[in-house]
């Protein structure tokens, strides 16, 4: 016989004497954010031992998303694995900029380094029948994937293009690229959330911090159809030698910038009139 579960609303009615002590316990770990971030973790939790292990999870440095497992994504609620890199805010400029090229029905889209698959998921649910696939070289990035993204959409394990279906060759409408950007020399400098808990996959972009994307841009105007367009974020002053690596790569560069998410997008856009295939 199953031993009934007790609903969330139950469970958050009975852990609501423990927040005074959730928040105190959350400021005394140095969180900025104590108040709202025990509210998450009180809405997460089943039973108050769950509770004190999710704050003492957090007060360890553990990123909050970690800790309840998700993080929401342009409106959605993306599931984020422990090692597995956290979808920022920020990057929401990105998925409305691809948003704004994408045809209306039926498009093709490719996340690489796709992670949680936060940026293909997001943009696939604001488009009519898209196809889309995503990959990554990270096994437990394409676990966590395949969860948020829903079938039809598809999750290749593998290091960038290699594991897309050949078919795709010429056919990428939007091709999304969460390329790793940061010199390895300032890896140690990000925040203790990300360098100790996110895999340095993720975020160690090489010496100049563009050595993924000059591996993207080389190979994305095959991939891309006729007018697709390749996206990928990056720091403003990283701008002039990403914009030259895209224009290396046949591509027609230009840069989009969002002040109030402090974000930097550039797109390679593949001329419509280029009949490589």
């Amino acid at each position: 016989m199953s031993v009934p579960q007790p609903s969330p609303e139950s469970s958050a009615a009975a852990l609501r004497p423990h927040r005074e002590t959730t928040v105190s316990a959350l400021r005394t770990a140095g969180c900025v954010f104590a108040e709202e971030e025990a509210e998450l973790l009180l809405s997460a939790a089943r039973t108050v031992r769950e509770l004190h292990a999710m704050v003492a999870r957090r007060a360890s440095g553990r990123p909050l998303e970690h800790v309840v497992g998700w993080a929401e994504f342009r409106g959605l609620r993306i599931s984020v694995d422990e090692g597995v890199f956290v979808p920022r805010r920020r990057t929401e400029f990105l998925v409305d900029r691809a948003a704004a090229l994408a045809p209306a029905a039926g498009a093709v889209v490719v996340d690489l380094c796709c992670g949680s698959g936060a940026l293909g998921a997001a943009l696939a649910a604001g488009l009519h029948r898209p196809e889309l696939h995503a990959s990554d070289i990270d096994p437990a990035a394409v676990r966590c994937a395949r969860r948020n993204i829903a079938a039809p959409g598809s999750v290749h394990l593998g290091d960038l293009f290699a594991p897309l279906p050949p078919r795709l060759r010429g056919r990428v409408d939007v091709l999304l690229a969460n390329v790793p950007y940061v010199p390895t020399g300032e890896v140690e400098l990000l925040p203790a959330e990300a360098r100790a808990h996110e895999a340095r996959v993720a975020l160690d972009g090489g010496r100049d911090g563009l050595d993924v994307l000059r591996r993207v841009a080389v190979e994305a105007a095959e991939w891309l159809a006729p007018g697709g367009s390749l996206l990928f974020e990056t720091s403003e002053r990283q701008v002039p030698a990403a914009t030259a690596i895209v224009t290396a790569g046949g591509l027609v560069a230009s840069v989009e910038t969002c002040e109030d998410l402090w974000a930097t997008v550039v797109v390679g856009t593949r001329r419509a009139a280029d009949d490589r295939t």
